[in-house]
């Protein structure tokens, strides 16, 4: 599903009618790529099942922003009862790992013939959020509006001299929508 819609795009432009909705369409689906890319995260829940080597010690990294666990299955196959584990951060979302609890006596296992890569299996809601948030929902508007009103310019990516009266036209992503963007790029681990 779209971070948002052409009728969202068109009301930001001020348009009416349905003549460029696939154009429209089509740009808010590269809007919402770009913005993923930029901030490599994803703003909408999706169910899935992911597989992770077996870590060293009792924290488990994941490689995408982590809403809530289903089922959590160590390497010999044993499924990881949910009192035996924290999400963290613990007071905030979306989490980005999986530590086993002290008093679990749990860690973290290999299969049965003593492979330690793809393992531990997850299974749960993944991504920064259920739906997205206003932020991102504006900032897939704006841009796709901005490549909307850029599809008849003569011009792109043209950088200049503007005390000699020459046009700015931003490279890539506008800068409004790159400080928008900004507070919600993921950091690497």
């Amino acid at each position: 599903m779209a971070y948002c819609d052409a009728a969202d795009v068109k009301q930001y432009l001020g348009k009416d009618g349905a003549e460029d909705d696939t154009l429209l369409e089509s740009l808010i689906s590269r809007a919402q790529k770009a913005i993923e890319q930029y901030t490599r995260r994803q703003f909408e829940a999706a169910t899935e099942t992911r597989y992770f080597d077996q870590p060293s010690g009792r924290m488990l990294y994941t490689d995408e922003d982590l809403l809530a666990v289903t089922t959590l299955t160590n390497g010999d196959g044993t499924t990881i009862a949910s009192a035996d584990y924290q999400l963290l951060p613990l007071n905030e979302s979306p989490k980005y790992a999986i530590r086993l609890k002290q008093g679990s006596n749990l860690i973290w296992e290999d299969d049965s013939d003593g492979n330690s890569e793809g393992v531990i299996v997850v299974a749960g809601s993944w991504g920064y959020s259920t739906t997205p948030p206003g932020d991102i929902v504006h900032a897939c508007v704006r841009l796709a509006g901005y490549w909307y009103k850029q599809r008849e310019a003569q011009v792109f990516d043209v950088t200049a001299i503007p005390e000699q009266g020459a046009l700015l036209i931003p490279k890539g992503i506008p800068p409004d929508v790159k400080m928008i963007l900004d507070r919600y790029v993921r950091a690497s681990l």
